[in-house]
């Protein structure tokens, strides 16, 4: 007789790809947001304090360096690791803001589209079609250049381009939920369409959601650092990952630690939600479970 297979081990299998996929990238979004809050404590320099006798300084365990810069310092002679830190101050919050308030918009027209079908899905589906002819890079180039420069221009514009991902995903599952037979009980209850839909469908369409949450996260990220290292960002001289990428570009080969540091830091950060959230896709997913 053909022995079964062993189910355990596929569930084994699953949390351990899961562990590796949410505790880790999640251990290190976490020491990033310890230290975003604690930035004006912990870093040990003042992020835009200039000593010029102190330029291109080595990371602490390369030769010639100062062991008061643990990471080394810029051509002007700002500590590496305390702009690193200010640095993310703005990346988690571009992240925060922005994946929130594009996940509500997105999802919420998703949700209304999926479930009541008719024009409310034909609207909210040809405004999805137009609004994604657009190029997103220069769609946000060009809402940047219109709202001018600065956090909240970044922010509105990440919002602006993104919420049609969630609205496509969303709907979809709505639909795909919409069709089941528990979604048939309710409304044959006599259970009022709206709170079909709150009660019945969200809860079932919220791990999508999440997945989808974390992953528009590290792409906040992205834009943010991109817009930065345009200069289309922060105007001001408050240090971005992306605006010291730009910097370290003119002087990799005198100062490499300058562009290195900050790209690392952003490779880990998007990496991390990404993990994170195809962690969570394993762990909420009922067929993967």
């Amino acid at each position: 007789m053909a022995e079964l297979p062993d189910i355990t081990d596929g569930r084994g299998a699953v949390r351990r790809r899961w562990g590796i996929r949410v505790w880790l990238p999640g251990a290190w979004l976490a020491l990033l947001a310890l230290a975003a809050l604690s930035a004006p404590w912990i870093a040990p320099h003042d992020p835009l304090a200039q000593d010029l006798f102190a330029g291109r300084l080595p990371p602490a365990w390369v030769e010639g360096a100062d062991p008061a810069y643990l990471l080394g310092t810029d051509n002007l002679g700002r500590d590496v690791l305390s702009r690193l830190i200010f640095g993310a101050r703005i990346a988690l919050v571009v992240a925060l803001v922005a994946g929130l308030a594009t996940c509500l918009i997105g999802s919420a027209l998703g949700l209304l589209a999926g479930f009541y079908r008719g024009w409310v899905d034909l609207v909210i589906s040809r405004l999805i079609d137009i609004w994604m002819s657009f190029p997103p890079v220069l769609f946000s180039i060009l809402l940047i250049a219109v709202l001018g420069t600065g956090l909240h221009s970044v922010i509105l514009a990440i919002i602006l381009i993104d919420w049609t991902r969630f609205a496509r995903v969303v709907r979809a599952e709505a639909m795909a939920q919409g069709a089941m037979d528990y979604v048939a009980s309710a409304q044959v209850a006599g259970m009022p369409r709206g709170r079909v839909l709150l009660a019945e469908i969200l809860p079932n369409v919220l791990p999508t959601i999440g997945v989808l949450l974390t992953l528009e996260m590290g792409i906040a990220v992205i834009v943010e650092a991109i817009l930065s290292f345009v200069n289309l960002s922060i105007p001001t001289d408050d240090p971005t990952w992306g605006g010291m990428i730009a910097e370290g570009r003119s002087s990799i080969h005198q100062a490499w630690w300058v562009l290195a540091f900050p790209l690392a830091a952003l490779f880990l950060t998007v990496l991390s939600f990404s993990q994170f959230g195809e962690g969570l896709k394993d762990r909420l997913d009922p067929v993967l479970r």
